[in-house]
């Protein structure tokens, strides 16, 4: 019997062509990728047969190798075998120090705020590094499904912000793949065992991967998933349990700390084998070869293997605690546990997270495999590969939503095309001295001013107790529900002092008005972004006048002769003057350098002062 091909009119030239997407878990240890092939997701192998990609990338003279065979390597060649490289994607200079020594590399003192490795092919970021694996598998994707993908999901920890997201994208770019979207990694695994098919109610998703922890509390309510609260640490995982087990290792065959970086290598490959292996039997055996020569043999028995790291499941089982009373629920409230990750395979991480939330944890699918298979079951859907009725999630913000800031700019705190429901937080601060309260402009549209924009609502924020400028900090959250309903909420932190309002974002906005503001965004994006940067600049011209004006009436008199206070205040005036007439950013800029270089020596000596101020009364030794 024939069959006809339904679909809507203009919808595709070959409306029965099955699109090519595919789901991407971008792991910190490991990596898969997965796709639907008649109705069924599965993760797919390389030619070996091997799902899991190691998530390592080995530099050569010659060239970049990705997996295996890079993370082989490591114990020879450490400083250009790059593992557990998410714990940096995003990660500014300034954050390394949060990651202990659990990243041991040759970090490049580049002057950029972004991290560099050196290695033998030169400096790379983690974006680069990222984008290797990335491009790997989608090359194995494209090579079994025997055409190109039109585009991927790529999952990424719950609690990842702004800039760990974003860099996760442009990865993603670098490797020349198109993102569907990211999606979060508990939807992915709920996704994965069906629950958003299954009845109303309370899931937690428990993410113990190779370098980072995450707990969701989510609420499925008609086919749709609230993240009710999240919780977790993105320095905490595997990685923290092969350690454990190597430094008692090192302990027991007496391995001091300063080690060469080959041996601490293969120590951590020892111990990570006899975790795996721990799973199945009660003890297993362990041997070192000593830098002497020597030989060290043991074994380690799951009871010692628990102790080791019963501290780091507690961590986790705090974190779950903290997410419960976040989200408003008990334990005896959460209908399933969801076990993701491969250090969930440890059977005291099983034991003690069923203790808690008092269930069997869901073990069923591959804790490895089960976010890349609910993220290919979300890019078959973003594809159009299902029918209507399966397109729930799909809801989207049409135009960006966001609030006005200084300068008449809009700062986008919801960008367009995110799907809902979603909650984004961003925090301000004050541009004056004693400021007490704040107004709130909200807006939507794609322009970078306020006056290209359309306004949807304003409020004010009183009761700010009275600080220096940029002392303060707001929070300002938009929460958008299932059914597009804003709500924007403004938070004094210190004092906790709220206000809020609701709005519909897309009121009175038809599909042709909605087409016509994305279209001016393109067509005016050029000038438009100059005047972003002439707008921007203006408020920082404000803002140092306003601080030397301040400092002036401080210490002025005290610290500066008749003609020095002259120049400063001819400099002064001169910024004031550009600030006003100029048309160009760079002129500001320019004038802002220039104040700045005639008061280097007036900054010098209030630093001077304010430390002869602070060390009086006191002895050199107690700032030692």
């Amino acid at each position: 019997m024939a069959f006809l091909q339904i679909a809507e009119p203009g919808q595709s030239d070959a409306p029965h062509q099955h699109r090519l997407a595919a789901g991407i878990d971008l792991g910190t240890t490991n990596s898969l990728v997965a796709t639907v092939r008649s109705g069924v997701a599965e993760t797919l192998p390389d030619e070996d047969g091997e799902h899991l990609l190691p998530s390592v990338v080995r530099y050569t003279p010659d060239g970049v190798i990705v997996g295996a065979a890079a993370r082989d390597a490591g114990v020879e060649d450490p400083h250009n075998t790059i593992a557990s490289v998410k714990r940096l994607i995003g990660r500014g200079v300034d954050d390394l120090k949060t990651l202990g020594d659990a990243l041991p590399y040759r970090f490049v003192d580049s002057g950029s705020a972004v991290p560099r490795i050196q290695t033998v092919a030169g400096p790379v970021s983690a974006v680069e590094v990222s984008a290797e694996i990335l491009r790997v598998l989608a090359q194995r994707a494209e090579k079994t499904l025997g055409g190109e993908l039109t585009g991927v999901v790529i999952t990424v920890p719950a609690y990842f912000d702004d800039a760990q997201r974003q860099a996760t994208k442009d990865a993603a770019k670098l490797a020349g793949l198109k993102v569907f979207r990211l999606l979060n990694e508990p939807t992915a695994a709920a996704v994965a065992y069906g629950l958003d098919r299954e009845a109303d109610g309370v899931h937690a998703i428990y993410d113990l991967g190779g370098g980072t922890f995450d707990i969701s509390v989510l609420r499925l309510n008609r086919g749709v998933f609230e993240v009710m609260a999240t919780g977790g640490d993105s320095a905490l995982g595997g990685d923290d349990f092969d350690r454990a087990v190597a430094g008692w290792i090192m302990q027991q065959a007496g391995i001091g700390g300063d080690a060469a970086p080959g041996l601490l290598r293969a120590l951590m490959d020892k111990a990570r084998a006899a975790k795996e292996a721990l799973a199945g039997r009660a003890s297993v055996p362990v041997a070192v070869d000593l830098p002497d020569g020597g030989k060290w043999e043991g074994q380690l028995d799951r009871e010692t293997f628990n102790t080791l790291v019963d501290p780091l499941i507690r961590k986790t089982i705090s974190a779950c605690r903290r997410a419960l009373r976040d989200a408003g629920v008990t334990p005896e409230e959460v209908k399933d546990v969801v076990m993701v990750g491969g250090s969930t395979r440890a059977l005291r991480v099983r034991e003690k997270v069923g203790e808690f939330f008092g269930t069997e944890p869901l073990v069923d699918i591959d804790p490895d495999r089960v976010v890349a298979i609910g993220a290919a079951l979300q890019a078959d859907v973003l594809a159009g590969n299902k029918p209507e009725d399966e397109m729930l999630l799909l809801d989207v913000i049409p135009l960006s939503l966001g609030i006005e800031t200084m300068g008449g700019l809009v700062e986008k705190i919801i960008p367009r095309n995110t799907t809902i429901p979603v909650a984004r937080a961003q925090e301000f601060t004050t541009l004056k001295d004693g400021q007490t309260a704040m107004a709130i402009h909200v807006l939507q549209g794609e322009r970078e001013l306020v006056s290209d924009c359309r306004t949807l609502a304003r409020f004010e924020l009183r009761g700010i107790p009275p600080m220096v400028a940029g002392a303060a900090r707001i929070r300002v959250t938009f929460s958008v529900d299932a059914d597009g309903l804003l709500h924007v909420e403004a938070e004094e932190l210190s004092q906790g002092v709220k206000a809020d309002i609701e709005v519909k974002p897309s009121y009175g906005l038809t599909d042709e008005e909605i087409a016509d503001m994305l279209k001016s965004s393109i067509e005016h994006a050029g000038e438009d972004l100059e005047a972003r940067r002439l707008a921007e600049q203006k408020v920082e011209a404000a803002r140092v006048v306003e601080a030397l004006q301040s400092a002036l009436a401080a210490d002025g008199d005290e610290l500066l002769d008749g003609n020095e206070r002259e120049r400063v205040e001819a400099a002064l005036d001169e910024l004031r003057r550009v600030a006003e007439s100029a048309t160009d950013a760079e002129a500001i800029k320019r004038s802002i350098g220039a104040l700045e270089k005639t008061c280097e020596f007036y900054v010098e000596r209030r630093m001077n002062s304010n430390i002869r101020k602070a060390m009086a009364g006191h002895k050199v030794d107690e700032f030692e």
